[in-house]
């Protein structure tokens, strides 16, 4: 695992690097924002396709051009600089004592690198105004297109997607949550993907619909970009072993320096047992209840795709490795369990291909996105089954599974009723 970079510069090509801050560039942060990019690239594919087919089309939108800087606007800009300096650059040359959110919402930070890009961005801004100065400015109308409010949108699902990720999270873990409200709430870790895709969609959403775009062609578009983010964002989880793993694979145990070998029956309960505070806490009082399955890897196949410990794992669960290089994140599950992540990957990359293969040959507008809504759902739906995840009272299901499966449902029944009443209007 490589929790964040130095763990990977470590690993890869043994270099130990002696400052703090190499610990502060996590993996998991990395892959969420590549998944961002990819995504906002796709999309923007598709709707110039769409512009270009006469589907969507520019808006003019009124524009004062030639106004000096304000005085707000370089305050704002001042005070965004100055947190940037303060804080991210800080974090680069503080000792490493504190996690990234520690740091974060800490006192800490680099006075002289807030000061000096706080008037750097006031600055810029200022000369950026200034050269387009007019003697006297100008009401001008600009067309916008949709694929130039990509960024924007891309901004809006990031934050709402982030938060809606934490609440559905701290809600399915309720009791986790109220342990220790303030530190979930920071955790670079426990992220619920849907909860981020339904709060980040309502954004996104209401912003096109306010800004004259057709939302039909608008999710279809972002159909394939939202399941190639989706295949992206589980490479950091699995990566840095962010808790989004399967369930334990009994046909191994994991050893103390981490490698893992075939276990007995009784070898596995033995570690069970051996590890019984750290399962308490996860599953309960009764350890014969522990979800497990027994798999062994055929010769073709490697252990660790069937069977992984998730060393170095970003959570710091497990038991403690001997030989752990800079005494942090030295903890391996007792019992590896099944690398859902990759196997997430893989079919997210292959639904990805799937809907880009077909965006073409559906002509209904909304139905590439019920097809993502069903196969989407599919997916999650049955990988649950082999997921460690926090059960809804009083059921046998998942929160994303219950999720899931209403997306199946209400992506099967859109579909449909897309096409019915496209059968309607060529009647009429």
């Amino acid at each position: 695992m490589y929790p964040n970079l130095y763990y990977f510069l470590y690993k890869a090509f043994g270099i130990q690097q002696p400052w703090g801050w190499t610990r502060y560039v996590n993996t998991f942060g990395f892959f969420v924002a590549l998944s961002f990019i990819a995504a906002a690239i796709v999309l923007t594919a598709e709707l110039k396709r769409m512009e270009r087919a006469g589907w969507l089309f520019p808006r003019e939108e009124n524009h004062i051009v030639g106004k000096p800087a304000t005085a707000m606007e370089l305050l704002l800009n001042g005070l965004f600089g100055f947190l940037i300096g303060y804080k991210i650059v800080g974090i680069f040359f503080s000792p490493g004592d504190l996690s990234p959110q520690e740091f974060i919402f800490s006192t800490q930070g680099n006075w002289l690198a807030g000061i000096a890009l706080g008037l750097g961005f006031a600055g810029m801004k200022f000369y950026e105004k200034n050269k387009q100065k007019l003697d006297q400015p100008e009401e001008r109308k600009i067309r916008v297109w949709p694929h130039e409010r990509v960024g924007d949108m891309a901004i809006i699902a990031a934050f709402f997607g982030f938060l809606g990720a934490k609440l559905f999270d701290n809600l399915e873990n309720w009791d986790r949550f109220i342990q220790d409200p303030v530190g979930n709430l920071l955790s670079p870790s426990g992220l619920t993907f849907y909860g981020g895709l339904i709060v980040a969609a309502v954004a996104v959403i209401y912003y096109a619909y306010r800004k004259g775009i057709k939302i039909k062609n608008l999710v279809d578009g972002a159909a394939p970009a939202l399941m190639l983010a989706y295949a992206v964002g589980r490479i950091g989880c699995q990566v840095s072993g962010d808790g989004d793993w399967g369930i334990l694979n009994s046909a191994y145990y994991t050893k103390v320096d981490g490698t893992v070998v075939p276990a007995t029956d009784s070898s596995f309960k033995n570690v069970i047992y051996a590890n019984n505070e750290f399962y308490r806490g996860q599953f309960g009082e009764d350890l014969t209840q522990i979800p497990s399955a027994s798999v062994k890897a055929p010769s073709f196949v490697p252990t660790w795709l069937v069977a992984y410990p998730y060393p170095h794992n970003v959570n710091n669960q497990g038991f403690k490795m001997v030989a752990c290089p800079g005494n942090e994140y030295c903890k391996a599950l007792p019992i590896p369990v099944f690398p859902t992540p990759i196997y997430e990957t893989i079919i997210g990359l292959a639904l990805f291909f799937f809907l880009w293969s077909i965006r073409k040959k559906l002509k209904i507008p909304g139905q590439l996105f019920a097809v993502y809504l069903v196969v989407n759902g599919l997916e999650r739906f049955f990988i649950e089954k082999i997921r460690v995840n926090t059960k809804i009272p009083h059921t046998n299901m998942t929160q994303a599974e219950l999720i899931a499966f209403l997306l199946i449902v209400g992506g099967t029944i859109y579909y449909f009723w897309l096409r019915r009443n496209q059968n309607k209007k060529a009647e009429a």
